[in-house]
């Protein structure tokens, strides 16, 4: 008997040294504590395979202490490894320190025994026919028994606590351990009170050891995961079925069940529904990664599906599990966000990107069929909103939108291209020219007692080439609608290539400009202004432009051009310049003379004209007088008030202004009375194409004696012939200008003619 339990030991002992070292190599944090109870473990077994071993009393002995001092080790090995399994955190410092004081105590205690044999002492009996050193305890033993049981029993509680209070997932966890416990404690007791002469419990410590670590490192609580993996499972938002391997379903969670309407638990029902479902996924492949759509409209769902095969360990198939995820929400809201992206949120027409790519697919994909590019617009839309709110002015962008969905039809693509503009790809043949012109005409919005008329155009332009941009076309759509803007009554232009020379022509001008001013091509010519007498007193300064490809450029190829840009503000002031230059000369080479320059109505918006002009008569050391500035009764018509402030500001210094072209506008004599002007240009154009010209000329005469009468100088332009000349000063009128006398011609030219030649007649 005594040499199997021996043997036992033996394996006990070598099994715990192995597991202690495993469980420190571990990097679970259970690693450690669990080998610091094993280790632990090891004295008291060792000590008591050295007393059942022994046969002579002092060999014995050591074994008793080995093992009695290895007990202390042991448990407090087992407090270590409850606190961290257990997770107890805050106590731990407060029970292992009342620990360690009473362990010491204990072994201090035990270590006095062979000077004072207060704690135990060893009787020799006879086992098996050899002798065998039997425990015979005192108090010291005592006391031991009651701090190590203390501190077990301790154990013991907080894992019956542990397995008590934690989920039933997490009981199996404690209760396995705590049950081990009570079996070696058991054991332990048996052998107290037995009277056994041979410690076996010590196996049950062994035992306890090598269940401790296989629980703690490598079992995995079945129930647990069982437990756990249900739980998840019911919890899905997808649908889960588990098949075996024959491919027959076994298992569903509830979503599972709702979407196959499996009852009874008759989960076989479930292989023919998917099916049905999703007549065109075969279930029966490996592995599945798709997504499917079911119903139609409204009732159109979306599916992920996703199926995976399970195999054991010799990488048998086992089974399979099955996933379909219901995401018709997330695709409807990627659906709309789509839509939102492409559709303008006010009218839910097309925005320009998504209109252009659209109108270029069709180009590409219809290279046979005729199109039209229609580019609409709000004239003074801006005015809309000021007078009527920015609430009536969206509902205006709507009723077009719905206007241009009812009246372009099937075949078109339209959108909204900015903020009261539209464009759309309108077939030819489809296209109804007279009642799209009628509903641009005839356009109008009601909302509450208002009902204002809108004054819509078009532009358009036909698709004649695959290769011209899509915003190219729009470009020339909207070129055209401009050259018919000011016109009322023209609703809807049609593009032509003389429109987009005419833009050519301006962008060349236009970036050539500043060249040119440098370069001296933009440049005076002066038409001479005569007395009564024939005489001349001065000059008009009308711009030229000696374009070195093009030659001379009459004004008309570029002013109006200049004055939609702004340059003309650039222009004026490089005449101005130019005109106080020439007055600077006459001054020391002939008599004086003076020089008229046109104000544009522009310049009144981006300089402040009478300081300007003001400062570069200075600078030219030029006498204001012989300076004149025209203006045009036109000009005079927009912001009265402070383009009256500056024409009195130019006469206060001195200038002479002049009104060009009464007659030839709408003239307000109320206007005359108050403006400060110094001479009244009258154009010849005024006796031109009249029905009486008896009448024209009456009032003709009443203008040249009204101006007499308010004291103004009269001018008339116009002048053609010596008839003329002599109709207007037997009139009245005092200065003459016009072909009669001459052309507007080079300074040169006008210095050789006017002033070097007849220099004594006007000295």
């Amino acid at each position: 008997m005594r040499q199997i339990n021996s043997i036992v030991f033996v394996i006990v002992i070598s099994a715990l040294l192995v597991c202690a070292f495993i469980s420190y190599r571990s990097k679970k944090d259970i690693g450690f504590p669990l080998a610091l109870l094993l280790i632990g473990l090891l004295p008291p077994v060792v000590g008591n395979l050295i007393i059942i071993t022994s046969t002579v009393r002092d060999v014995s002995l050591i074994g008793s202490y080995i093992y009695y001092l290895g007990m202390d080790l042991a448990m407090y090995g087992l407090l270590r490894f409850t606190l961290a399994y257990c997770n107890i955190r805050r106590p731990f410092r407060i029970l292992l320190n009342t620990a360690y004081l009473l362990l010491i105590v204990d072994a201090v205690s035990l270590s006095l025994n062979p000077f004072f044999g207060h704690a135990f002492a060893t009787q020799e009996i006879i086992v098996e026919g050899y002798p065998y050193f039997k425990l015979v305890p005192y108090l010291g033993q005592s006391f031991h028994r009651i701090v190590d049981y203390s501190i077990y029993f301790a154990c013991l509680i907080i894992f019956l606590v542990k397995t008590v209070t934690s989920p039933r997932i997490y009981s199996e966890k404690y209760s396995v351990i705590l049950l081990t416990m009570v079996f070696t404690g058991l054991w332990q007791t048996f052998y107290i009170f037995s009277g056994t002469p041979i410690d076996t419990s010590m196996i049950g410590f062994g035992i306890f050891g090598l269940a401790v670590f296989y629980f703690s490192l490598y079992y995995r609580p079945v129930r647990l995961l069982e437990n756990m993996l249900a739980k998840i499972a019911s919890g899905m938002t997808e649908s889960l079925f588990f098949f075996d391997a024959n491919s027959h379903c076994i298992w569903a969670n509830e979503q599972g069940i709702e979407m196959t309407g499996i009852v009874n638990g008759d989960f076989s029902i479930a292989e023919q529904v998917l099916i049905d479902t999703f007549p065109d996924v075969d279930f029966l492949q490996k592995d599945i990664n798709c997504r499917r759509s079911v119903g139609y409209g409204k009732n159109i769902r979306h599916y992920i599906i996703e199926k995976h095969i399970i195999t054991d360990n010799k990488g048998r198939k086992a089974g399979s599990f099955l996933i379909i995820r219901d995401n018709t929400a997330e695709q409807k809201a990627v659906q709309e966000e789509i839509y939102n992206a492409i559709h303008d949120k006010l009218t839910d027409l097309y925005v320009r990107e998504y209109l252009y790519e659209k109108i270029r697919t069709v180009l590409e994909q219809n290279t046979s069929r005729d199109y039209y590019i229609v580019y609409v617009d709000v004239k003074e839309f801006k005015l809309i909103n000021d007078v009527y709110g920015k609430a009536f002015g969206d509902e205006v962008i709507k009723a077009i939108a719905d206007w241009l969905r009812s009246r372009l039809g099937r075949g078109s693509i339209y959108g909204r291209i900015g903020g009261d503009t539209f464009g759309a790809l309108v077939p030819v043949g489809i296209f109804d020219e007279r009642g799209f012109v009628e509903g641009l005409s005839k356009f109008s919005v009601a909302k509450g007692d208002l009902n204002v008329e809108i004054n819509l155009h078009a532009g358009i332009y036909k698709v004649s080439k695959s290769d011209v941009d899509v915003s190219v076309m729009f470009d020339r759509a909207h070129l055209a609608l401009n050259t018919g803007k000011d016109d009322y009554n023209k609703r809807l232009v049609y593009y032509d290539d003389a429109m987009r020379n005419d833009v050519l022509w301006e962008q060349k001008i236009t970036s050539e400009f500043s060249d040119a001013i440098k370069n001296g091509q933009i440049v005076p010519y002066l038409q001479p202004i005569v007395d009564r007498n024939g005489v001349v007193v001065g000059a008009e300064a009308l711009v030229r432009w000696h374009h070195p490809e093009y030659g001379l450029l009459s004004p008309a190829k570029f002013v109006p051009i200049f004055e939609n840009n702004g340059l003309i503000c650039e222009l004026d002031r490089h005449m101005w310049r130019c005109a106080c230059e020439i007055l600077n000369k006459w001054e020391k080479e002939y008599r004086n003379l003076f020089i008229s320059v046109n104000i544009s109505p522009r310049d009144f918006y981006f300089m402040d004209v009478a300081s300007e002009i003001e400062n570069i008569a200075k600078e030219y050391d030029v006498d204001p007088e012989r300076m004149r500035v025209e203006i045009t009764e036109t000009m005079m018509m927009s912001d009265v008030e402070n383009r009256m402030n500056v024409l009195r500001e130019l006469k206060d210094g001195g200038f002479i202004v002049e009104m060009d072209d009464f007659g030839s506008g709408y003239s307000s004599l109320n206007l005359l009375k108050d403006m400060p002007v110094d001479v009244l240009k009258i154009d010849m154009a005024f006796l031109k194409d009249s029905r009486d010209e008896d009448k024209a000329q009456t009032i003709l005469h009443n203008i040249i004696t009204l101006s007499e009468d308010l004291k103004i100088v009269s001018l008339t332009e116009g002048v053609e012939t010596k008839e003329q000349f002599s109709m207007l000063s037997n009139m009245g009128c005092r200065l003459f200008q016009g072909y009669n006398f001459s052309r507007p011609i080079p300074i040169e030219a006008f210095e050789k003619t006017f002033l070097e030649d007849s220099s004594e007649l006007l000295s």
